[in-house]
């Protein structure tokens, strides 16, 4: 091939040069609005309704045991190689707590809100999964553990 043909077959240097520039204005654009805050559209969270905190254990035969955590009282058990999100998502946060050498004294919290949202929190590192972003049948598995602490009451 000679390289006339491989000349316009590439696009132009200034057109490179300008696609380089906005891809790096977008990407400073998007840091300085995470860092500062400044720009960011924040939706504040609906009142809470129900706040229950639950302690998940793991078991030798691969099953979790989800207590009430003031109670100690067992609200549900999730069989060995069933409920991937609810698996995933504590194994999630518990990842968190092991790499900041907190262990599983304390509680995790689920929030009920007003508007039908459910949160689920870890106050020992601050961070916060909003379920329902996960989508109807996802937040479903967690707000089954809060209609069963509720019916157990």
């Amino acid at each position: 091939m000679s390289s006339s043909a491989t000349q316009n077959d590439s696009l132009p240097r200034p057109v490179v040069t300008a696609l380089c520039a906005l891809a790096l204005a977008s990407v400073v654009g998007v840091g300085f609005v995470r860092f500062t805050g400044i720009g960011a559209a924040q939706v504040a969270d609906a009142a809470p309704v129900v706040v229950r905190e639950f302690r998940f254990e793991d078991r030798p035969d691969g099953s979790i045991v989800v207590r009430d955590a003031s109670s100690g009282r067992v609200v549900h058990t999730v069989a060995p190689e069933t409920n991937g999100f609810l698996r995933g998502t504590m194994r999630g946060l518990a990842r968190e707590r092991h790499r900041r050498g907190l262990g599983p004294e304390q509680p995790f919290r689920m929030v009920g809100r007003a508007d039908g949202g459910l949160t689920l929190e870890d106050p020992a590192t601050g961070r916060r999964v909003d379920l329902g972003s996960f989508g109807p049948t996802n937040a479903a598995v967690f707000a089954q553990l809060m209609v069963e602490t509720t019916a157990a009451r």
